[in-house]
């Protein structure tokens, strides 16, 4: 099991989210991860599609999305959420189903 915390830091401009995201495995196998991510504004709006999903919730289901693709170590250790999308094309259309149930 794998436990995802996510704190926001000061963002680089107005128009961006920042947020330190640690990913941790509950049962001890292994170091835990960092990763820096940037949110643009525009592209969480796009995303959450006008659905009451905080910036935070968004970067967290994006996390799930990528552990559920390929090892923590794996995963950039700094990105922009939008990134995503050019590893997994399915990113968006996929994320956008998993806000639906929160």
């Amino acid at each position: 099991m794998t436990r995802i915390s996510v704190v926001a830091i000061p963002p680089l401009d107005n128009n961006s989210w920042r947020y330190d995201v640690e990913v941790i495995e509950i049962d001890g196998g292994g170091p835990k991860t960092i990763h820096e991510v940037t949110m643009d504004k525009d592209y969480y709006v796009d995303l959450t599609e006008g659905k009451h999903v905080i910036p935070e919730e968004l970067v967290k289901k994006s996390f799930e999305f990528l552990l559920e693709r390929e090892f923590r170590d794996s995963i950039l250790r700094q990105f922009d959420i939008a990134q995503i999308s050019d590893y997994f094309p399915e990113y968006e259309n996929e994320i956008k189903k998993a806000l639906v149930n929160i």
